[in-house]
């Protein structure tokens, strides 16, 4: 794709790694013989996944939303979880990670300024935290997190159905550091050109990112709309929580983008990172 320039901003894809995910739970009630024309499935009924942040690189800030799974999860998760967490997930640890896609750009950890969290499910959050001398600290150490108050809470009381997919150690490193900050709400400029919206339809307390000017608009998606597939409006995951509300939140989004030529950016489309609409 062609360099995107948004406001202040290059829009760079951070590709961190293909993993895989049951295809008919990222697909809930829509039959296999019509999503597997989008996304084909392994001998386990696994499709692949990318786990894609963005970097936002600009002039005063470098500002990455979400960060995948993370690439040492074996060293933070344990052996025998990190082994079984990354045969379940088909993860392969020699692949892309976020810090090789950062170096694409020139730039290390010590240079993101702000890290956006859209929520704390492992395959958004994982890239978070990472392993040193034993110890699990921020993988940026000069940067702020930035999460929903209300997502820090599910992700510390877990429901039943989300317990296995929130980690203390992708999260508690970064309240312990005093780099995380919570939101409460939507902020209309989160920082310079970046606002952040809630949807609580896949999870409560998602954050869905908007980065704009005046001429051009992109939409991190998020779990709204994981994929390019799920742009069709009753496609959504069996891993949504609320699954009528998504479908709302995600027809106003639609709506909108839709009117306004908006991008959309894909965070698990293994092929396409964003389109605009």
């Amino acid at each position: 794709m062609e360099k995107l320039i948004i406001g202040d901003y290059e829009i760079c894809p951070l590709p961190t790694g293909i993993f895989g995910l049951d295809g008919g739970a990222m697909f809930g009630t829509v039959p296999k013989v019509l999503w597997e024309k989008e996304i084909p499935a392994d001998d386990k009924n696994r499709i692949p996944m990318e786990a894609r942040a963005l970097l936002l690189k600009g002039k005063n800030k470098n500002i990455v939303i979400d960060t995948g799974n993370g690439a040492d999860f074996i060293a933070k998760y344990g052996e025998k979880l990190g082994k079984k967490f990354a045969e379940m997930y088909n993860i392969n640890p020699e692949g892309p990670s976020l810090l090789k896609s950062l170096a694409s750009y020139g730039l290390h950890a010590k240079d993101v300024t702000d890290v956006i969290l859209t929520h704390l499910h492992f395959d958004h959050a994982g890239g978070a935290t990472t392993e040193t001398n034993g110890k699990l600290v921020p993988t940026f150490p000069k940067a702020t997190y930035y999460v929903q108050a209300e997502n820090l809470d599910t992700a510390r009381n877990p429901n039943i159905r989300e317990k296995a997919s929130y980690f203390p150690a992708n999260f508690e490193p970064l309240v312990e550091s005093g780099q995380l900050q919570l939101l409460y709400g939507p902020k209309s400029e989160l920082l310079p050109g970046v606002s952040v919206q809630v949807s609580n339809g896949h999870t409560r307390g998602q954050q869905i990112v908007k980065i704009s000017d005046d001429k051009n608009t992109m939409v991190y998606c998020a779990d709204l709309i994981p994929t390019a597939a799920h742009v069709k409006l009753a496609w959504i995951m069996g891993y949504d929580l609320d699954p009528l509300t998504l479908i709302e939140e995600k027809r106003q989004l639609l709506e909108e983008a839709s009117a306004r030529k908006w991008y959309l950016f894909f965070e698990h489309d293994p092929k396409t990172p964003y389109l605009q609409l």
